[in-house]
């Protein structure tokens, strides 16, 4: 027993090159294949169906839709509602696999950080922005003044940002992006006498049960309904009943766990972490003597501006990462003048700040190196394909709920959500008239289950996250699996109702 109590859980890279490693080693079991892939050119105006070895154009019409079994509107496609290459049912084929070797393993993750640059950039300039606000003083005195305002009641803090973080889960895909919030609200959460931990679930279990009940959504609900040949409306209800269901055991689940670790903080999951986490934020301090000047309220502002001009940037505008990144870097630049710092210390502490966080940009780039292997071997459509024939035939109530678990699974080997929906959603809606239930369950099912997995994905978001505060992916399961179970209940529970109403 001794010795099992001294093996420590590997640390975020290191589990992400294990899974690396399975995955290569998969690639020479599961057989390659891939199905027809269907696009629109909007310079010729035409339909253009890709396979391995040929590309055939055709007229862009309904009857070419409805000739290749494809029940969409063509206007999907003319307006850009659809714009990535979508699956043609019952056009699966095998092909010469594509087995990945060592080469193709030592590769991989390299390929995945050029193919992240976008989003690594965006992390380490964040890292800057913060370290700059840091050395102001504007942290310290604003999470001062917050402690003192909400101080008996620091729940309000969890319900707030859960709550806020979730709805941008569900409008518009928030995710990714989260990323930038985990250092301002850590010391926060420790002023209140929670753990990290508390602020990790916050943040990450609100935005994981927004996109699992995703309502407008246009990476996700509005992209796979289009591509089930429905309108995003349809289903809606059941999305804002789970959305409203999922939310409430969410917050309930983290502040039951965040009291206990308030009154008994030797409960918490990472109490041996205590100190380390705590010197890794000393800088920022509840206690600090600094008063919250006019200054450094509008230096609080600017930063949280570039927050408030991202989300809206990207929910009104469809601003991506060059943009996202701009606005943090003109945040940093415009603090440093309102401060007048000089030269000399901007950039040491922009620097500094980026490299803090050039581990978390590496396990980013490592996640997306295992996505690589998968579409480098060609497994993802045999996993499809072999998905589509297992839940073909079922009873109704059963092929609902098992179309939701294998979605969950194959969200491990397709991350993408908007990418998940393209690929399945002309494969797998068929099947949803063939057992006599409707699309939007389908595209709700698609949703759910993708979520579900959301929250323990280790190719997701989540290593990311706890390598900001150096905690264990170990932890973090032992956290959050008692939730997932709840929330499969519910699920499977809703999805079966819905059914049969």
């Amino acid at each position: 027993m001794s010795f099992l109590q001294k093996i420590k859980f590997p640390t975020a890279h290191t589990v992400l090159f294990i899974i690396a490693a399975i995955v290569s080693l998969l690639t020479w079991i599961i057989p390659a294949g891939q199905y027809d892939r269907l696009s629109y050119d909007n310079k010729t105006d035409t339909l253009i169906r890709a396979s391995e070895e040929t590309s055939v154009s055709f007229p862009a019409t309904q009857k070419t839709l409805d000739e290749l079994a494809i029940q969409i509107p063509i206007e999907k496609f003319k307006d850009g509602a659809i714009s990535k290459p979508i699956s043609i049912p019952n056009t699966y084929q095998k092909l010469e696999g594509q087995p990945q070797g060592f080469v193709g393993f030592i590769q991989a993750p390299l390929k995945g950080i050029m193919q992240s640059a976008d989003i690594i950039l965006l992390v380490l300039i964040i890292g800057g922005l913060i370290s700059i606000v840091n050395a102001t003083k504007a942290f310290e005195a604003g999470i001062a003044w917050l402690a003192q305002k909400l101080k008996g009641r620091e729940f309000v803090l969890i319900i707030m940002v859960t709550t806020l973080i979730a709805l941008g889960g569900t409008t518009f895909g928030l995710e990714e992006e989260t990323i930038a919030f985990y250092p301002i609200l850590i010391p926060i959460f420790l002023a209140a006498k929670y753990d990290a931990l508390a602020c990790i679930a916050s943040i990450y279990i609100g935005s994981s049960i927004g996109t699992l009940a995703s309502t407008v959504n246009p990476f996700s609900t509005i992209i796979a309904s289009d591509a089930a040949g429905i309108s995003w409306t349809e289903g809606l209800n059941g999305r804002l009943i789970m959305l409203l269901l999922g939310l409430i055991i969410c917050i309930v689940y983290i502040i039951r766990y965040a009291q206990r670790v308030k009154k008994n903080p030797e409960r918490s999951l990472i109490y041996n972490q205590k100190e380390e986490i705590e010197n890794l934020f000393s800088g920022i301090s509840s206690t600090t003597t600094t008063k919250l000047s006019g200054k450094l309220k509008l230096v609080l502002f600017v930063f949280s501006s570039c927050f408030l001009i991202m989300v809206y940037g990207v929910s009104q505008l469809g601003w991506w990462f060059l943009e996202m990144t701009s606005v943090f870097l003109a945040g940093a630049l415009l603090i440093g003048f309102i401060t007048r710092l000089n030269e000399k210390q901007f950039v040491n502490e922009f620097m500094s700040g980026a490299k803090d966080l050039l581990g978390v940009a590496f396990i980013i780039g490592i996640a997306r190196g295992i996505t690589v292997l998968m579409e480098d071997g060609q497994v993802s459509d045999t996993l499809l394909f072999y998905a589509s024939e297992l839940t073909s035939g079922m009873h109704k109530g059963l092929f609902i709920n098992v179309t939701c678990l294998l979605y969950s699974g194959l969200t491990f080997f397709i991350p993408s959500s908007s990418g998940m929906a393209v690929l399945t959603m002309p494969i797998m809606s068929p099947l949803a008239d063939n057992v006599g239930i409707g699309r939007e369950i389908m595209v709700n099912a698609y949703q759910y289950g993708v979520g579900l997995f959301k929250f323990i994905n280790p190719t997701g978001i989540i290593l990311a996250s706890l390598a900001l505060v150096n905690v264990g992916y170990d932890k973090w399961l032992k956290f959050v699996w008692p939730l997932v179970l709840l929330l499969a209940i519910l699920t499977m529970a809703t999805l079966t109702i819905s059914i049969y109403l």
